[in-house]
């Protein structure tokens, strides 16, 4: 397996691997950029068809969090981790405190957190070897509801704010009476797909989950399509809500969207797809722009002096940022993508 080579490494400070026979723990810890501080990442637990893939994946990821931080205006580098396996198979508390040891071997330079697969109570294990986590416990939610620590209610709040701006920017519109394709129904696109319903949008969804489905077929009277029809329907938004590198030439000869706007990372399969939805008046909300709500959450609970409106206004201001990005790739006519990598590297590179 090559690494220093790899298509998806970017000058990655610190890329680590752990294979545990006792607990079965097999896992990766990347490290993108801690200049403007450590980084903060998610924890993704998936089965991978490979190692390979894995790698691919917590490459592209670390790096994202590093211009998500930047852009969210945070003192946080960018930094992931992921761990191979079904998380509805394999996941035990052994397997999860292991993985706060390697966790604690970066000694402060990652922190980990809830994403894909983890819950609370798994980072909770994870504490239990280690200081260097986040999203464990709450003091804010950005609705003044119950916070029990998991960022995603934030996530997809964000999210919501920023298909808001989208949609303003680009069809002149609210969201009432809008059709938004959700590919994914997890934890933040499920709350996501509520805070459409509310708004007055109209629904059409898939999700490798037939009970998801039918709680929002059931709850928000949305469509159910298979997950290969999600890309060929008659929609104003797509909105990809589960894996990444989903946006490529396959998928981009399907859309019939004005606007792709969702809570996936690195949701472009290459840069050069960006330019793609330009050229067909697609507009495209970058991913790690629109989807910092939860990031924003896991750090204002390490705030004493900062409060569910602070937090709020925090994660609304993501639908400014993205307007920013969208006015300035309009004037310059390049890909939203291009422009939200120069801002943000303008944050945290090194003069």
């Amino acid at each position: 397996m090559v690494l220093f080579e790899h298509h998806a490494f970017d000058d990655h400070e610190q890329v680590a691997f752990i294979n545990d026979r006792k607990t079965g723990l097999q896992a990766i810890i990347a490290v993108h950029n801690t200049h403007l501080g450590p980084a903060l990442g998610g924890c993704r637990m998936w089965p991978y068809h490979s190692s390979a893939e894995a790698l691919n994946d917590v490459l592209r990821l670390s790096k994202g969090m590093t211009y998500k931080s930047a852009l969210a205006k945070l003192p946080l580098g960018g930094g992931k981790s992921v761990i191979i396996g079904n998380p509805r198979n394999i996941k035990s508390k052994e397997l999860m405190l292991k993985m706060g040891e390697f966790v604690n071997s970066f000694d402060g330079s990652y922190i980990v957190a809830e994403d894909s697969g983890i819950s609370v109570e798994d980072i909770q294990h994870m504490e239990q070897r280690t200081k260097f986590v986040g999203g464990t416990h709450a003091y804010y939610h950005y609705n003044n509801e119950a916070a029990n620590g998991n960022p995603a209610p934030s996530t997809a709040y964000g999210v919501f704010v920023g298909l808001q701006a989208a949609v303003k920017f680009k069809l002149k519109s609210d969201l009432q009476g809008v059709t938004v394709a959700i590919q994914g129904l997890g934890h933040v696109g499920y709350r996501l797909a509520e805070h459409l319903y509310k708004a007055g949008a109209k629904l059409i969804v898939t999700d490798i989950y037939p009970d998801n489905l039918e709680k929002a077929q059931s709850k928000f009277a949305a469509t159910i399509v298979s997950p290969d029809e999600i890309y060929n329907v008659q929609a104003d938004v797509f909105s990809p809500c589960a894996l990444g590198a989903i946006i490529d030439d396959a998928s981009l000869a399907q859309l019939k969207v004005a606007v792709v706007a969702g809570a996936a990372n690195n949701q472009l399969a290459e840069e050069r797809h960006g330019l793609v939805l330009l050229d067909k008046g697609i507009l495209y909300a970058p991913d790690y722009v629109i989807n910092a709500g939860g990031v924003i959450d896991i750090y204002h609970q390490t705030l004493t002096d900062s409060s569910a409106a602070k937090m709020r206004q925090h994660i609304e201001n993501i639908g400014d940022t993205l307007g920013s990005i969208f006015t300035r790739a309009d004037v310059e006519q390049l890909p939203t993508n291009i422009v939200a990598n120069t801002m943000a590297e303008e944050i945290f590179k090194p003069n």
